[in-house]
């Protein structure tokens, strides 16, 4: 059985020696901390040489900015590269989506107490001519920082090595319906029968890449705007240019996260799990982090791979969905598209209470103007729909 435990005592003949950056004091004094001001990018480590990193290890605080997560921007590169391998939110990189703050635990990420303000990545990250990371601070606030980038050093790298890479992206996505948001039939099901999608043209993307190399993971933050189930979109990974139905086609979100039937509780596997689910009480209206790690079982490419799920069945629902996604290829990597700017990166305000009765207010309109008559109590249709046939 595979375990990191099993070479553990196996000593080392390949020259490999132990190194770190960190932010100690340099006067010996107990400032152990950098800090990076609205508009600075700070360079964390410059490395030279060959090596991999192993361990990272950082926090900060935030100055009157609740985006803060979402406003300091990671990036690095390796090998001299101008267009960095990884550029994210630093929340979102890490585990911890939507600017807030809360326990994660997976086998290569974590954000750890307390509340989830310890970020932690143990992804090795190799480099043959040096390494480079950068915190830029898109914020309003001063944010000081603790960190320590743990990392071999070698002579020269060992071989196979890929680069580690991770991308963000968000979108708001729609229904392209004309019956609209029609999930589980609960509007037509005669519509519902002709929702087809032979295709990821309309799917939502997290990751466009070109070359050789193995996906080996996503943090998927979606936030729901209606208390319907959002979890009955395929994933599909569209390999070499392959054509749809493609190597790779999956049966719904929940089961792409291994688990089932609508989960609403917080579950952390070492490979997959559910690190946040919505404080609502309306099904699953609000934010949820789902996340899975695909380190025994990665997705393997020689050519290309673009990497997509659909936003409920047949893509029926509006949803705003951000990702991080990992991987090791090849250099050089297609460039990532531009970062989105910091209005496009904040969240959406959260539904309450208050915004369902108004949804109810609306109907109770919309059936006293179609002739219904009597009391309305809320499972009423209209007298030419057929959702009561739903699915």
């Amino acid at each position: 059985m595979s375990s990191a435990l099993n070479k553990l005592a196996v000593l080392r003949n390949d020259g490999v020696k132990s190194r770190r950056v960190s932010s100690f004091d340099r006067n010996g004094g107990n400032g152990d901390c950098r800090g990076v001001s609205p508009g600075e990018t700070f360079t964390i480590a410059e490395i030279e040489g060959a090596g991999i990193i192993r361990h990272i290890w950082m926090t900060h605080t935030h100055d009157h900015d609740p985006m803060t997560r979402r406003n300091l921007i990671l990036r690095m590169y390796w090998d001299g590269e101008e267009n960095p391998s990884v550029e994210a939110p630093l929340g979102d990189f890490f585990g911890n989506g939507f600017g807030a703050y809360y326990n994660f635990m997976s086998l290569p990420l974590a954000c750890a107490p307390r509340g989830g303000q310890s970020l932690v990545s143990y992804f090795p990250m190799p480099f043959e001519k040096g390494a480079r990371i950068t915190l830029e601070n898109d914020g309003d606030g001063h944010s000081t920082f603790f960190y320590y980038i743990d990392y071999e050093e070698y002579d020269t790298l060992p071989e196979e090595m890929g680069r580690f890479h991770a991308f963000f992206n968000r979108e708001f996505t729609q229904s392209p319906w004309e019956i609209g948001e029609n999930e589980w039939a609960c509007l037509s099901q005669e519509a519902y029968g002709k929702m087809l999608n032979k295709g990821d043209e309309e799917n939502y993307m997290f990751a466009d890449i070109e070359g050789k190399g193995h996906f080996v993971g996503v943090n998927y933050y979606i936030e729901n705007p209606q208390p319907m189930w959002y979890g009955e979109g395929d994933d599909m990974f569209r390999i070499d240019g392959e054509d749809w139905p493609f190597s790779l086609h999956g049966t719904g979100t929940e089961d792409f996260f291994n688990t089932a039937w609508c989960p609403d509780e917080v579950y952390m596997h070492p490979y997959f799990g559910l690190a946040k689910i919505p404080w609502q009480v309306f099904g699953w209206l609000g934010r949820t982090h789902c996340y899975r790690f695909l380190l025994d079982d990665p997705i393997y490419f020689e050519k290309s791979l673009y990497a997509s799920i659909e936003h409920g069945h047949a893509n029926c629902l509006a949803q705003d969905i951000s990702t991080v996604s990992y991987w090791y290829q090849t250099e050089p990597h297609k460039p990532y598209k531009p970062l989105p700017d910091k209005a496009g990166r904040n969240v959406r305000p959260e539904t309450e209470y208050a915004d369902v009765t108004r949804w109810r207010d609306a109907w109770i309109r919309e059936m006293r103007s179609l002739g219904v008559k009597g009391p309305l109590w809320g499972k009423e249709q209209k007298p030419d729909s057929d959702a009561n046939n739903a699915f």
